[in-house]
């Protein structure tokens, strides 16, 4: 009985059962809706791209020529800075400490100098004063010393012929001949050293002191110079200081906003092109979306006066409600690589692109630095290009 009607319409069922399997697995499956609407283009004839946003004099990425250990940031992400502006100093404990020293230097070096002007002074004044004797006012007691000597040798000579010219020599002892003979001699000595004074004093000053002085004088000048070449060499190594003082405060090149900031207190600021750059910053007032051109579509972006006449439009990837009108800022004539717009540095391309920038006003619109969007260009049409 199971045998005869059972295992028949078990086999029926099972047939059944793979019949519509097959038939449902067979339909087709419906597309499933996008996440977000794709943008459309408004132009009849457009090429379309891929763009970046980015700051309106392109993105600074803020570096340092004095690595070092950063010792303060004085910005936050999203202030408004002014050319000029601190941004962050490296640790400068190290130059200002040679900086003192230094500063020592100096005041020693400009005191050694002084001291030199001191000394040249000195010999200058033992120069002019060699070269001006004698002084007029030193002769006349030289000459009343001459005079006084010749008087003092007359009376002792006075004296001798009274007591020469008496007749008996008994009545003048020889002591008071010799006293008198020997005040005679003191008297012409005294006179002969007065003499020969004045004429000292008339000669002037000696030639070899003369020499001498002069020597002394060209000897301070050339310390004087010494000095002044060692003060200027200790003051330019304060200004060295100075100035490499003034580099370790990185400051903005620009007006601008901090888009990013990746340095803090206490990490290594290292210098040449990173990675990661310490800071970015730009003009975010006025936005500029760098757009690439398939190089296969470049042909169709016309150039000269005619681009800025033809529109051109952009749309926030994800969001077509949120978009922009572009105005014509430049084309980049050199066709480069296309790059990621991920960033990654080893991605492999195999297409170029013709990079041509557009500004725009963001307004209030959530349109930030760094975000895609979908670039329509508007071209002229195929035949009158080709023409």
């Amino acid at each position: 009985m199971i045998r005869k009607y059972v295992l028949p319409l078990a086999a029926v069922a099972g047939l059944f059962f793979a019949v519509l399997t097959v038939v449902r697995g067979n339909r087709q499956t419906p597309p499933a809706p996008p996440a977000a609407e794709p943008s459309h283009a408004p132009f009849a004839d457009y090429v379309a791209g891929a763009g970046i946003v980015e700051a309106l004099a392109e993105n600074i990425e803020i570096g340092t020529i004095v690595p070092g250990v950063v010792k303060e940031v004085y910005v936050r992400v999203g202030d408004r800075v002014k050319k000029g502006q601190p941004l962050w100093l490296i640790d400068d404990r190290d130059l200002q400490g040679d900086l003192a020293v230094r500063r020592a230097q100096v005041e020693s070096k400009r005191a050694a100098v002084t001291a030199a002007q001191s000394l040249q002074v000195s010999a200058q004044a033992k120069y002019d004063r060699l070269k001006q004797m004698p002084r007029p006012e030193e002769i006349p007691p030289a000459q009343a010393r001459v005079d006084a000597d010749l008087h003092s040798l007359q009376d002792a000579q006075d004296q001798m012929h009274v007591l020469t010219a008496v007749g008996d020599p008994r009545a003048v002892s020889q002591d008071e001949l010799d006293r008198d003979r020997h005040a005679v001699e003191v008297a012409q000595a005294k006179l002969a050293e007065s003499q020969a004074n004045l004429a000292l004093l008339k000669a002037g000053s000696w030639d070899q002191d003369l020499k001498v002085a002069d020597a002394d004088i060209q000897s301070a000048a050339s310390n004087i110079a010494s000095a002044q070449a060692d003060l200027k060499a200790a003051e330019a190594q304060v200004q060295d200081d100075i100035d490499l003082l003034s580099r370790l405060t990185v400051q903005a090149p620009s007006d601008g906003r901090i888009l990013q900031v990746k340095i803090h207190p206490g990490e290594y600021a290292a210098t040449g092109a990173l990675a990661t750059p310490l800071m970015l910053m730009g003009d975010i007032d006025k936005l500029v979306v760098r757009t690439d051109v398939d190089e296969n579509d470049a042909w169709r972006v016309p150039r000269g006066p005619v681009t800025e006449k033809l529109g051109a439009v952009a749309f926030l990837r994800g969001n077509r409600d949120i978009g922009a009108t572009l105005h014509f800022l430049r084309i980049e004539p050199f066709i480069v690589p296309k790059k990621s717009l991920t960033g990654d540095s080893t991605e492999r391309v195999d297409t170029r692109v013709l990079q041509v920038l557009y500004t725009f006003e963001p307004g209030d619109k959530p349109i930030y630095v760094g975000q895609q969007m979908d670039v329509f260009i508007e071209t002229q049409p195929v035949t009158a290009v080709a023409q």
